[in-house]
């Protein structure tokens, strides 16, 4: 029950976009298109998890036992730049097909302050390594479901008359606060559920 409420919380409660604002780069910067917008919600998922696990067993097995925490957030930068340095090199040997239809996409998620953030919560709310990847994961579905329903309004705003005054950014700033207010409706829904279960 405790990875469900993980699960619901990470994607809909505390959104990683829309609730702690971590990731706005990318939310703003690949948002105009659905098509893109899939496309870097897939890398960041497969990256996300994948530098959870790894940031996870160095924090346990490296700096804690070393006394070494001082360190985390920069030996956790490295992890991750390494990380998606030798995924992009993986693929270009392993899919060529995969790592074309990912493009550009990797390279920005060195940048993307969401995977690091996420690897130092982890650590924060003392998760074990599954309950981490159930979170990573989440939380990287509640980045790709920001992000596309994002990208789907700022579609239909395309097709519509809008004021001189609130072209470009104007607009998006408008519509991501609008959605952010929507998100913020799930606010409580993790704690319902576990009073409903009987949980702490």
């Amino acid at each position: 029950m405790e990875y469900i409420l993980i699960f619901i919380s990470a994607i809909f409660v505390n959104n990683i976009v829309l609730s702690q604002f971590l990731g706005i780069c990318p939310f703003l910067g690949v948002s105009k298109k659905v098509d893109t917008a899939l496309g870097m919600s897939a890398a960041v998922a497969f990256v996300m998890t994948l530098a959870t696990i790894v940031t996870y067993l160095v924090q346990v097995y490296v700096l804690n036992p070393n006394g070494l925490q001082y360190l985390q957030t920069l030996a956790f930068i490295l992890v991750i730049a390494s990380l998606v340095q030798m995924v992009e090199i993986i693929l270009k040997k392993v899919s060529p097909a995969l790592y074309q239809a990912l493009g550009i996409f990797l390279p920005l998620i060195t940048t993307n302050c969401a995977v690091l953030g996420v690897a130092i919560l982890v650590i924060q709310k003392e998760y074990s390594l599954i309950e981490s990847v159930v979170y990573a994961f989440s939380t990287a579905l509640g980045f790709a479901l920001a992000l596309v329903i994002f990208s789907g309004i700022r579609e239909q705003l395309e097709l519509v008359k809008i004021p001189k005054g609130m072209q470009g950014m104007a607009i998006v700033m408008v519509t991501a606060g609008l959605l952010s207010l929507a998100f913020m409706g799930f606010s409580g829904v993790d704690g319902g559920l576990r009073a409903l279960f009987g949980l702490n």
